[in-house]
């Protein structure tokens, strides 16, 4: 074989090594980009008095749609200006937002930071806020590695003076409902007159201390609410804030002092009917068919001299629907019964109908 044979098998034999170790590589590698953390969707600030309740859903994936299984931080930040023209662009930088002031910072590792729960935080910012003055905030999420997700979209607020709290709560219990009324608040925080129509939220909890959660708004202006279908002989405590809105601007003030009010039933049982009487020496057999309401607790007799006033002589409870009346001297004498229910107030029922009977 010539020299220049040989010199062509070892080009060949050496180019099948390289595309057989070839095959045991990845492809191209990922773009960093694609690896970086979703953007925050759903960004929220709510004025509060003294404060801007921030709030967001820390992204679970990158956007690759790859699940994040090395969580970093979370960041908000925040720029203030005078309320003019748009708010500044939100660019990132060094994995930073340029221009804007990183106003806290949250671990999404263990230990997690206490503002994230169930995978959303929230932030309450009392940080030098000043009324009048535009406060725009923007959030971003940084993996484990460094790499930061996209600035979401910028969430502004106007902060501006709150009402006081409504005065003068008052609640009426009902059956399963409880009717509020208010006065509305005195001025705003700030000493200023109030010269906008309020909306007033309505808060519900169950003990003194408890976390109260919204159960319903007003229209504007509208000072008195209705909730209906809470639980009888269960005490609720109520409370009521005031929500003020100028133009673009919202604030809501401190809920009013808690009122506790227990609802109660007020419709008394429908009434027994059928009653029958049998009379025998000293006694009274009496028979009747049931209330149809559920809550019935007790069936109360009641007797009557042929001309005089009923008088209660006796009780049985449900499911007995029968009575004797022992003892009873010779005479003629009417009979009812009234159905009372288990209701804190015992409301008893009308009257069933009328038997009369004479005891020989």
């Amino acid at each position: 074989m010539s020299a220049g044979h040989r010199r062509v098998i070892r080009v060949v034999a050496a180019l099948a090594l390289v595309a057989v170790a070839a095959c045991g590589r990845r492809g191209p590698p990922v773009p960093p980009e694609i690896r970086r953390p979703r953007d925050v969707s759903d960004l929220t600030a709510v004025e509060r008095v003294g404060a801007v309740e921030v709030s967001w859903t820390v992204p679970s994936r990158r956007a690759d749609n790859s699940r994040i299984v090395d969580p970093g931080v979370a960041r908000l930040y925040r720029v203030d200006d005078a309320g003019t023209g748009e708010p500044r662009a939100a660019m990132l930088r060094d994995e930073r937002v340029v221009g804007y002031t990183e106003i806290a910072t949250f671990r999404l590792q263990e230990p997690v930071s206490p503002d994230l729960r169930s995978g959303r935080i929230t932030y309450i910012d009392r940080r030098d806020l000043v009324y009048g003055r535009r406060y725009t905030y923007v959030a971003t999420t940084t993996d484990a590695q460094g790499r930061t997700g996209p600035p979401s979209a910028r969430v502004s607020i106007t902060y501006i003076p709150p009402p006081e709290p409504p005065e003068a709560l008052r609640v009426e219990p009902g059956d399963h409902v409880v009717r509020l009324e208010w006065l509305p608040p005195a001025k705003l925080v700030d000493g200023s007159a109030i010269s906008d129509p309020l909306v007033y939220e309505v808060l519900r909890a169950p003990d003194p201390i408890a976390g109260q959660s919204v159960i319903g708004h007003t229209a504007a202006g509208v000072r008195a609410f209705e909730d209906r279908g809470v639980g009888n002989d269960q005490t609720y405590y109520y409370a009521v804030r005031a929500i003020r809105t100028t133009g673009t601007a919202s604030a809501a003030g401190e809920a009013s002092a808690r009122v506790a009010v227990t609802p109660t039933k007020t419709t008394p049982p429908a009434p027994v009917k059928d009653v029958t009487a049998v009379p025998s020496r000293g006694e009274v057999h009496l028979s009747w068919r049931p209330s149809p309401e559920t809550d019935v607790a007790t069936y109360i007799v009641y007797r009557a001299a042929r001309s005089g006033m009923p008088g209660r002589i006796g009780t049985v409870r449900p499911p007995t629907t029968t009575f004797v009346d022992r003892d009873v001297p010779p005479g003629t004498y009417r009979y009812t019964v009234t159905a009372q229910d288990a209701s804190v107030r015992a409301n008893e029922g009308d009257p069933s109908n009328e038997v009369s009977v004479t005891v020989p």
